[in-house]
Order: structure tokens, then sequence, then C-alpha cells
């Protein structure tokens, strides 16, 4: 003990106070944090809570109408809606607004979509094998890689969408418009293209075999 410690207890006690006795420090090693364990909750702190795998929470239910296959939901109004690999096989969604929607893997076989509007909306790898899509709008749509066997496109205006390797044998697309649109890779064999606009659209390894293309504009030839 030094002689400064040994006058400050000394002054301690003059005064009447006693001094707080200090517990000796310890030696021993203090654990040290797994490096993982802290990087990992510093993620979490930065993140906060996720909904839906970091996007918005899907929509199961619109205006009392459950979105599911064959539900009846026509008109709703389903802009910017997650609807990504929702299943809506046969579902009437007729003059329904999807525009910007995500449809991503979205199961529409059978579904009703005359008349909507798909402006925009994201249908890669969508599943629209015999949909109905006569007189609907998608403009700037993206299909790419999705499926649509059989489906009636007729009458609808597909301008400056992304149809990039989608699988559309037998599909009907007489009256549609696919001015400036993304058809490179896609599959339309036996397709009708009747009447089609296709002026400016990208047609590179794209495969027509034995489609009608009866007044099509800008279709390509020898198919």
């Amino acid at each position: 003990m030094t002689p400064r410690f040994t006058a400050a207890l000394l002054a301690l006690s003059l005064w009447g106070l006693a001094p707080v006795p200090f517990a000796p420090l310890s030696s021993a090693p203090v654990p040290s944090a797994n490096a993982a364990e802290v990087e990992n909750a510093a993620l979490d702190d930065a993140a906060g809570p996720l909904v839906g795998g970091g996007e918005e929470e899907r929509t199961t239910a619109v205006a009392g109408c459950t979105l599911a296959p064959k539900s009846v939901c026509p008109n709703l109004d389903l802009r910017h809606r997650n609807l990504r690999g929702l299943g809506l096989a046969g579902a009437d969604l007729h003059g329904s607004n999807l525009m910007r929607a995500d449809l991503r893997n979205a199961d529409l076989r059978g579904a009703d979509l005359r008349g909507a509007i798909l402006d925009g909306a994201d249908l890669r790898t969508a599943f629209l094998q015999g949909a109905k899509l006569s007189g609907a709008r998608l403009r700037g749509a993206n299909l790419e890689f999705a499926r649509a066997t059989g489906a009636d496109f007729t009458g609808t205006d597909l301008t400056a969408a992304n149809l990039e390797a989608i699988r559309a044998d037998k599909i009907d697309l007489s009256g549609a418009s696919l001015e400036g649109a993304n058809l490179q890779e896609a599959k339309m064999s036996l397709s009708n293209l009747s009447g089609v606009n296709m002026e400016g659209a990208k047609i590179r390894f794209a495969i027509f075999q034995d489609a009608l293309m009866t007044g099509c504009t800008a279709c390509p030839t020898g198919w």
C-alpha cells in the first residue's frame, strides 16, 4: 500500500467515512463472443423484422374475395400486389387491374383474365396454359420463360412486352399487337398469328413452325 493511498484512508477515517472495500480483480480471462454471432446479430439489428422473405406480404384476399383456384373475383384492383407463386388455376379475374403486379411463378392455368390490365406485370415463369386473356392489355409485361400453351391471347396488346423463351405452342394471338416485343427464343409452333402486328419485334431464334400468319404484319416468312 503506497504512502499516498495510506494518507487517503487516514483522511477518510478522520471524517468518519468508512472506505469502500474493493473486490480483487479476477485473473480469469473474459470469454470473447463468437465473431460469427456478433456479425449475425449486427445484420439482424440492421435489417429488422422481415415480412415475406424481405418482400411485401403476399396478397391472398382483396375486397372480401379470397384469391384461390376457381375463385370468382372479377374487376378487382390488384395493382402492385404481390401474387407471386399464388394458385389461381381456373380463377375468374376478368376485367381486373393487375398493373405491375408480381405474378412470378403464379399458377394461372385456365384462368379468366379477359380484358384485364397487366401493363408492366411480372409474369416470369408463370403458368398460363389454357388461360383466357382476350382483349387484355400487357404493355411492357414480362412473360420471360412463362408457359402459355393453348392460351387465348386474341386481340391482346403486348406492345413492348418481353416474351423471351416463352413456351406458347398452339397459342391464339390473332389480332394481337406484338409491336416492339421481345420474342427471342420463343416457341410458338402451331400458333395462330393471323392479323398480328410484329413491327420492330425481336425474333432471333424464335420458333414459329406451322404457325398461321394470314394478314400478319412484319411476321417472319418461310415457316
